[in-house]
């Protein structure tokens, strides 16, 4: 029997799948990314772009460091990356905000700046104009990771262009009866990705699921 439009799982309803036992069997086989952090085998490349401007020799080891993450790993952090703190804090705030409030005004798909969300709006503009910033840094050191000349690929336009996407997942009170969000790569030349306190980012590395730290760097 299939129930259809249900508000609420039956409270007669069990689970053929056992997920948290699942979990708890797997972990201990330690073949899963907990077993990778107890091991201290894999971890997320955190690089430090503080001196890149200043110093040729820090330039070239950060250049260095960057295109090694991205051959084998495809994902690296960035710290002193020049975003304010703020600008970071304020943009998860501004997000939560519209999130939270009342599901009739998600509707609106807006196409300009003065349209985007009251809510959040303000928070946007700032956020966005100081990733695309830091895009072309990365484009930059990106670049020279390949051995091309600094300017190649933003002279190719790979940095023209914004999309900008905020997910919120409240709370769910039967988490034993959801799935996560399936593996993915995003359809783009590379992804700038601002990580709460919550966490839950992985990369897919080698057959395995590496945890991102969650921290004041950002992804990508």
């Amino acid at each position: 029997m299939v129930a259809t439009n249900t508000e609420e799982v039956p409270s007669t309803f069990k689970p053929e799948y056992d997920r948290l036992s699942e979990l708890k069997a797997f972990d201990e086989t330690k073949e899963g990314v907990k077993g990778l952090v107890d091991a201290g085998v894999t971890q997320i490349p955190l690089i430090d772009l503080q001196g890149i401007s200043k110093d040729s020799v820090q330039r070239k080891e950060i250049v260095g460091r960057v295109g090694d993450a991205s051959q084998k790993l495809g994902f690296f952090q960035v710290v002193n990356h020049g975003i304010p703190v703020s600008v970071l804090e304020d943009m998860k705030d501004g997000a939560r905000r519209f999130f939270e409030q009342e599901t009739e005004l998600f509707g609106t798909y807006p196409p300009n700046p003065e349209e985007l969300p009251e809510a959040c709006r303000k928070e946007m503009i700032l956020y966005s104009k100081q990733v695309m910033e830091l895009g072309v840094t990365l484009l930059e050191l990106l670049s020279e990771a390949l051995g091309l000349d600094t300017d190649h690929l933003k002279e190719m336009e790979c940095g023209e262009g914004l999309a900008f996407i905020c997910h919120y997942y409240p709370a769910c009170p039967q988490p034993e009866l959801t799935l996560g969000t399936t593996k993915h790569t995003d359809n783009d030349f590379f992804t700038v990705l601002l990580q709460d306190h919550i966490g839950g980012l992985q990369v897919f590395h080698e057959d395995k699921w590496v945890d991102v730290p969650c921290s004041r760097s950002l992804g990508g």
